[in-house]
């Protein structure tokens, strides 16, 4: 089941005093909820044989999905398992076990990977794991690409002056596109690892390039540039400000590079439609912070955006820039999140749109799947509603 509400404009004062005292009880209640700790312990019982390493880490919604926090080191005890503590509040939950990077992750035997790992925590509760193998102790068949042949490398190496780094650029460029005339809008993607590829993705792909196929068979077109992320600088990259737990914070020049670099490279070479109006960027969890804040840094320049399960706690600084920059944002804005995601999740993504409607008058909407999680396959599933409701005029 979907849930989801459509806004515009400002509400009346009732309405907004209404809405205040809401937001007041539940601001109450998520500070008493958020005293409500639980221990939990996670046990690592069994490990395959290929396992020389002796470093383990949790890497889950709980610490923004970080491959290596030493928060979540596990220790060996007297058994011989590797085990590790902590506190964590009510809430449902998903991690993963690594060994200190994503390209160590653990996966099933084979080298198939697995779902995220999820518990519901109501109480005190030991978490005993089994890891069966990991994914760079298997070799691999070489996979078989599946985006189709609408999409393209614009360049492995495609140079970020503003952060002195080189990037892979994808293109996916609609049906019909070399025969035609035709001029088409853009929509900028993060994690372009995922957009199209399964071949490449991280846990599964996104799958735009088919369904923008089927769609454009009744719908306009659109010309869709993915980037890929920095791998372990994927964090801070995508976000704008310095931050305790991951360092500076480079997300303001990713930024600048998306639209004085990127954007000007591909107006010049693709028959784009340049205005505001055309112009639209959209990404998940730290690509969805990124989205945001790209929005309200230049409003101007982007006229939609797609706010996948945003990682609004890695970066509560984004709410102050909502204040203070969302007058100026009159962009059509999908902001959507799973219920099964992380317990904030929902009402950081609720805070951000009800703070950018009191000084916005952007089209905007929220959705909520009751049984979406922070996955690949959740965004699959949710980006054909958000591309029909943003080409809608």
């Amino acid at each position: 089941m979907l849930h989801c509400i459509f806004r515009q404009g400002k509400d009346v004062p009732f309405l907004v005093m209404i809405k205040r005292i809401f937001f007041l009880l539940a601001f109450i209640i998520t500070v008493l909820l958020s005293f409500s700790q639980h221990s939990v312990q996670f046990i690592i019982s069994l490990l395959p044989l290929s396992s020389a390493d002796t470093d383990f880490f949790v890497a889950g919604s709980f610490n923004g999905w970080d491959p290596q926090d030493k928060n979540f080191h596990f220790e060996k005890n007297a058994n011989g398992n590797y085990f590790l503590g902590t506190k964590l509040a009510n809430g449902m939950y998903e991690f993963k076990i690594t060994r200190g990077n994503w390209d160590k992750v653990e996966c099933k035997k084979g080298g198939t990977d697995i779902q995220n790992r999820s518990f519901n925590l109501t109480s005190d509760t030991t978490i005993n794991l089994v890891i069966e193998e990991w994914a760079d102790k298997v070799e691999k068949k070489p996979g078989v690409s599946t985006a189709n042949s609408n999409v393209h490398i614009i360049d492995t190496a495609f140079s970020i002056p503003q952060l002195k780094t080189t990037r892979r650029i994808w293109i996916y460029l609609p049906p019909g596109y070399k025969t035609s005339k035709k001029n088409y809008p853009v929509l900028y993607m993060q994690d372009g690892q995922n957009v199209f590829d399964e071949k490449t993705s991280f846990s599964g792909e996104w799958g735009v390039d088919e369904t923008l196929d089927s769609i454009s068979r009744y719908r306009r077109g659109m010309i869709v540039v993915a980037i890929d992320h920095g791998g372990t600088k994927r964090i801070n990259e995508y976000c704008p400000y310095d931050m305790k737990k991951y360092g500076k914070g480079e997300g303001d020049q990713y930024v600048d590079f998306l639209v004085n670099t990127l954007k000007p490279f591909i107006d010049k070479n693709y028959r784009t439609l340049k205005n505001k109006q055309n112009t639209f960027i959209a990404g998940s969890s730290m690509g969805g912070l990124i989205s945001m804040y790209a929005v309200l840094k230049y409003p101007k320049v982007f006229g939609g955006a797609g706010i996948f399960s945003p990682a609004f706690w890695v970066a509560p600084e984004i709410f102050d820039d909502i204040k203070a920059k969302g007058s100026h944002v009159n962009s059509k804005i999908y902001f959507y999140c799973g219920g099964q995601e992380r317990e904030t999740m929902q009402s950081d993504m609720v805070k951000a749109f009800e703070e950018l409607r009191e000084v916005s008058r952007s089209p905007m909407i929220t959705c909520v799947r009751p049984d979406g999680k922070h996955t690949e396959s959740a965004w699959k599933q949710e980006f054909p509603l958000f591309y029909l409701w943003l080409m809608e005029r």
